[in-house]
């Protein structure tokens, strides 16, 4: 039996066009990271075997450039939510913006940059900061650590959450994401017929079946959408 709607929760999923307006590079976009390294060189399990060196330095640099990046209007109205409303965040991204905010509920599916794990050990995760990660950083094992990333041809992490949030949830936001990464863009068949749901992004892949789609940049439409709700209004 499917538990009853919550019209009080709200479920955020932000993709990497709401780190993108704070200065932060995608990976699809024409000048996206993509286009300077092989994903196949830095990204995937069988990099770290081949060069992690390499890898570390990838990463690093990410999580130098992350931590400098201030959050935009985007993150900050999301956090004005909690406010009125018990209000989850799901992220496909890796920074701490969201958290830097004001959210107080954020859960990173595909991992954070400030922290890194065991390669012996995948529970043993420390936070780090904007600290870089050198090779014979050991974990309390003496396992090397390696960036607390989710990488391709990894599974993403929390899924079986993230779906239980979006089943009770009385409205859904989904911000800045193409809808091209699975199984992440996936979880939006999870939320309730009768739930509101709006997308907010500047392209999307397909428009999924009852939700609004809301062309432009997340921080002109974002705080709009928030202030009605807060106000007990349809956006």
């Amino acid at each position: 039996m499917s538990r009853p709607i919550d019209h009080n929760k709200i479920v955020i999923l932000t993709g990497a066009g709401v780190s993108a307006e704070s200065g932060l590079q995608t990976f699809r976009d024409s000048d996206g990271l993509w286009n300077n390294y092989n994903v196949a060189d830095v990204a995937t399990p069988q990099a770290w075997q081949r060069n992690p060196q390499l890898v570390l330095d990838f990463y690093n640099h990410r999580r130098s450039e992350a931590a400098k990046a201030q959050p935009n209007a985007a993150h900050l109205a999301i956090a004005e939510l909690e406010k009125n409303f018990d209000v989850t965040v799901i992220t496909q991204n890796v920074d701490d913006l969201h958290e830097r905010a004001g959210s107080s509920n954020v859960i990173h599916i595909h991992g954070e940059l400030n922290k890194v794990r065991s390669t012996l050990d995948p529970e043993l995760i420390y936070n780090i900061g904007d600290k870089p990660i050198k090779p014979g950083d050991t974990c309390d094992k003496g396992a090397q650590l390696r960036p607390h990333i989710v990488w391709f041809g990894e599974i993403p992490e929390h899924m079986d959450t993230a779906s239980q949030h979006l089943k009770t949830a009385g409205k859904v936001l989904v911000i800045g994401t193409s809808l091209a990464v699975y199984p992440a863009a996936g979880l939006l068949k999870k939320a309730r017929h009768h739930a509101e749901k709006i997308i907010v992004a500047l392209d999307i892949e397909r428009k999924p079946y009852g939700y609004t789609w809301l062309r432009g940049k997340a921080g002109d439409i974002v705080p709009h959408i928030v202030n009605c709700w807060l106000e007990g209004r349809r956006p």
